[in-house]
């Protein structure tokens, strides 16, 4: 799976760096060959001789190493692998990373280097949800770097939320597409997927019936063809796939703002179930019965993202792929929207109750381009989205 392919693991000060160890024995199973550097702070977690032991190679921790400083070993080690993974990426190495810095090995690795980097962030949820962290990320992003994670679970400091570094078997499956010789190898795609919640008040909320498993089946097929894929999805019951940035919103607005900042990109396909309508003024406390009978609720228009991406004057992604889930004249109201929006290509189903598709197993669509109109069979899910996939590499393969 990856032989011949060499790593640099870059671990970080943080709880989650003993799941490195495991990362080590997946990686060296693979065929991977790993080279291990880790910070000062890392030795706090994790010994350099375990790490050395399951990488079958020296740890490097040092950027003064006379004997390795004498030919410039910095620049040698950030250059001779095919890919740089940073795992735990802690907020404070994040920091330095997106700030340019260079005061330790690691640092100054990842400074040098002309490899691609993927970066595993982990620590306490309020560190991931503040300010800094989130320009700081943004700011990596747009300098290339690619994401795993965090997940979302119980923290080590008693908190929940998101924060989790990716599970071992997560970072290989990033790994791996990284380093894929799959048709869409070096291209970025973004794919919008499940419900979209719209509050109405601290414990109500309007959304739909979308599972997110077309979402998730087609993310999962275009990162099998070797695409980085950005997956933002909304409160789906199906979970995101391995081995893409996962990035998670509740609302409308959330999800447009995320799409934004993940562009540029090659490729969206914005299967999301967006919710056309939110509730203008949302109750900062639970509305309550009474005599007065049910309370009006004034609705606002939500953002339309597929029409803000397919109209962006600087920035399009050369491909622009809506959905549109429709339960009469599916054809019609499909080319209906394909004009409107100004997209590239249209995705239509018959989601009526009687298909059985909304949150289904199952998927019968049409795609409608410019050129025509394409009836696919009604298949599963996974497979719609292979041949999706698929459609989608045939286009930059010309």
């Amino acid at each position: 799976m990856l032989d011949g392919k060499r790593i640099l693991l870059i671990i970080g000060g943080g709880i989650a760096a003993y799941k490195c160890l495991h990362l080590l024995r997946l990686l060296r199973a693979a065929g991977a060959s790993v080279k291990p550097v880790m910070t000062r702070a890392a030795e706090e977690f994790v010994t350099p001789l375990s790490v050395a032991a399951l990488a079958g190679a020296p740890v490097k921790t040092a950027l003064f190493d006379l004997e390795d400083e004498a030919e410039m070993g910095h620049i040698e080690l950030s250059r001779a692998a095919d890919l740089l993974v940073v795992a735990p990426a802690t907020a404070d190495l994040m920091a330095r990373m997106a700030g340019g810095i260079a005061d330790d090995l690691a640092s100054t690795l990842l400074l040098a280097t002309d490899k691609p980097v993927l970066m595993a962030p982990a620590m306490n949820v309020r560190m991931w949800q503040h300010p800094a962290t989130r320009r700081n990320l943004s700011t990596l992003r747009s300098d290339g770097v690619h994401v795993v994670g965090p997940n979302e679970g119980d923290m080590a400091c008693g908190e929940y939320g998101p924060g989790r570094m990716a599970e071992p078997e997560e970072i290989l499956a990033a790994i791996t597409a990284l380093l894929a010789e799959g048709p869409l190898r070096g291209r970025h795609v973004i794919v919008t997927s499940g419900p979209t919640h719209e509050p109405i008040d601290p414990v109500r909320y309007i959304a739909n019936r979308s599972s997110g498993a077309q979402g998730a089946a087609i993310a999962a097929a275009l990162h099998a063809l070797g695409a980085r894929v950005t997956f933002v999805t909304g409160p789906a019951t199906v979970p995101p796939p391995p081995g893409v940035e996962v990035v998670r919103v509740e609302t409308a607005q959330e999800m447009r703002d995320a799409v934004m900042a993940a562009l540029p990109a090659d490729v969206m396909v914005a299967a999301a179930a967006v919710a056309d309508w939110r509730v203008a003024s949302v109750s900062r406390s639970k509305v309550k019965k009474d005599e007065k009978g049910p309370p009006r609720l004034e609705l606002a228009e939500n953002p339309d993202i597929l029409a803000d991406v397919a109209g962006l004057s600087e920035g399009r992604p050369r491909l622009v792929i809506g959905f549109a889930a429709e339960t009469e004249n599916v054809v019609e109201n499909a080319r209906a929207k394909l004009a409107r929006k100004g997209c590239d290509w249209i995705i239509a189903n018959d989601v009526s109750p009687g298909t059985g598709i909304m949150g289904g197993a199952e998927n019968a669509v049409v795609l409608v381009t410019p050129e025509g109109v394409e009836e696919w069979p009604r298949l599963p899910k996974a497979e719609v989205a292979r041949r999706l996939a698929a459609r989608i590499a045939e286009e930059f393969a010309e």
